[in-house]
């Protein structure tokens, strides 16, 4: 499986994993507790696989730039909490260096 395609599993089920988190009430509620759990063993599962053709510092920048800006979203469409300008502005930024690093960076290379 290309690097990629294992970085975007890590970055899905990191978000499934983290968005469960508040629905777990401190592990209290079972099901989420457990998607808790198996999103974040698939997650680092793969980025581990990741990091065999990507660098660290790259791997790492991309996986937790796309969780923030996927999990923000979801926190303001699943549990209605405000996303304020600046907020939007931060997330835009995060995109930003993402899609910098992806696209022009040469970093990613080895």
């Amino acid at each position: 499986m290309p690097n990629y395609a294992f970085l975007a599993i890590a970055i899905v089920a990191e978000v499934i994993g983290t968005s469960a988190l508040k629905a777990s009430e401190g592990f209290s509620n079972l099901l989420p507790s457990i998607l808790v759990v198996v999103g974040y063993g698939v997650a680092f599962y793969c980025l581990s696989m990741t990091l065999r053709t990507l660098p660290v510092g790259i791997a790492y920048a991309v996986w937790s730039g796309a969780g923030i800006v996927l999990v923000s979203l979801l926190g303001w469409m699943l549990y209605g909490q405000k996303l304020d300008l600046w907020a939007m502005l931060g997330i835009g930024l995060i995109i930003a260096g993402v899609l910098i690093l992806n696209l022009l960076s040469k970093s990613t290379v080895h």
